[in-house]
């Protein structure tokens, strides 16, 4: 767009930058800066909050890299998925989790759409409001899937819509999610996890040493891997060499929020609950020796999410949990991410991204 109007105030939007050769969106208002790579995944590579300069989409490692400049030594699935990730905030679908066959295709971690171009265009430009649509169509699997970024002025929320389209003249099924991963430095062993009344699930023979395999609960005690409690509302310190994998399910509302009362500030989300029932939580706390991670790296996935990876069943059930899409059919869903203040954290985000904080004892409220 040679003649935008490249406003200095209010909200921007660019499509006119690439990093690291890839082409990336650039979407800022007066509190928040939102940077997407378009040519991969259509990542949410960067979310920072200016005042502050907290930056809370994590990154890994080796961060951004360009596809089109290396060849990775073997075709393993997770491997070629884990080589891409830069960490950060992905659409996932049509497919997610582990590698799976899918209608007689072999599908990667996390599908194929993560590590595909997308297109990109600004369909909206006003200092009150900056909207970009990215597109891409699957190769493996059947479908079309549109993403809208917007950002309004003075607005801590990031608002995100996905709109899947079965384009199959038979039905087929999704796992459809939001891939955000939160690390250092946002990320402490002193922040706090914060979210509704809910359930949870630690798969059973799953690899994880902080969290008991195999076992149900509800929000927020666990039971530890050494057989004690364990605070869901808190992160162990790297030092502690742990990882693990839960699922939360049956929230009485669809939100989260994780606070860092050191700096003040925190980032929610929310989401539909009828879409999304699952809330996947990755963590590695200091643990995953070996590839990728070599211990490297302190870094949550919190991860709203229509079913359990790959599909599968709950314990105790034969059911697969993927969403089924008609053929033709069309599903759409808004997510809002939102940074908010507070040393306290949060006991509530409404889904227009209101959020309510915890009073601290002994103040009074007003």
């Amino acid at each position: 767009m040679h003649y935008q109007d490249e406003r200095t105030n209010g909200c921007r939007i660019s499509d006119s930058w690439t990093y690291r050769g890839l082409k990336t969106v650039v979407l800022e208002n007066e509190l928040l800066r939102v940077s997407i790579i378009a040519d991969k995944g259509a990542d949410v590579f960067e979310l920072t909050h200016k005042r502050t300069d907290t930056e809370f989409m994590w990154r890994t490692p080796w961060s951004v890299r360009n596809p089109s400049l290396y060849t990775p030594s073997t075709g393993d699935g997770d491997n070629t998925w884990h080589d891409a990730y830069i960490g950060g905030w992905q659409t996932i679908a049509p497919t997610g989790g582990p590698p799976q066959k899918y209608a007689n295709a072999d599908i990667g971690q996390h599908t194929e759409a993560t590590l595909m171009p997308w297109d990109a265009v600004i369909i909206e430009d006003t200092p009150e409001r900056v909207s970009a649509k990215f597109t891409v169509r699957t190769i493996r699997t059947p479908f079309w899937i549109e993403k809208v970024v917007t950002l309004e002025t003075n607005s801590p929320i990031v608002t995100v819509t996905d709109s899947l389209t079965n384009q199959a003249e038979e039905q087929a099924e999704a796992q459809w999610g939001q891939h955000i991963a939160l690390g250092e430095p946002f990320l402490t062993p002193n922040c706090r996890l914060d979210m509704p009344e809910s359930d949870f699930m630690v798969p059973a023979g799953g690899e994880s040493s902080w969290l008991k395999p195999g076992q149900v609960g509800s929000w927020p005690t666990a039971l530890g891997n050494d057989n004690h409690g364990a605070d869901l509302r808190t992160f162990p310190p790297k030092s502690d060499r742990v990882q693990g994998f839960a699922a939360f399910k049956n929230q009485k509302d669809g939100w989260y929020a994780v606070t860092n009362p050191d700096v003040g500030i925190g980032f929610g989300v929310t989401y539909p609950t009828d879409i999304f029932k699952y809330l996947w939580y990755w963590q590695v706390f200091g643990g995953g020796m070996g590839y990728p991670w070599y211990g490297r790296t302190y870094n949550i996935g919190l991860e709203p999410f229509t079913s359990l990876p790959a599909g599968k069943p709950e314990q105790g059930s034969d059911r697969r949990t993927s969403m089924i899409f008609k053929a033709g059919e069309t599903k759409t869903a808004t997510v809002k991410a939102v940074v908010y203040e507070s040393t306290t954290g949060v006991s509530r985000i409404t889904r227009d991204g209101k959020v309510t904080t915890i009073v601290p004892r002994n103040q009074p409220v007003g």
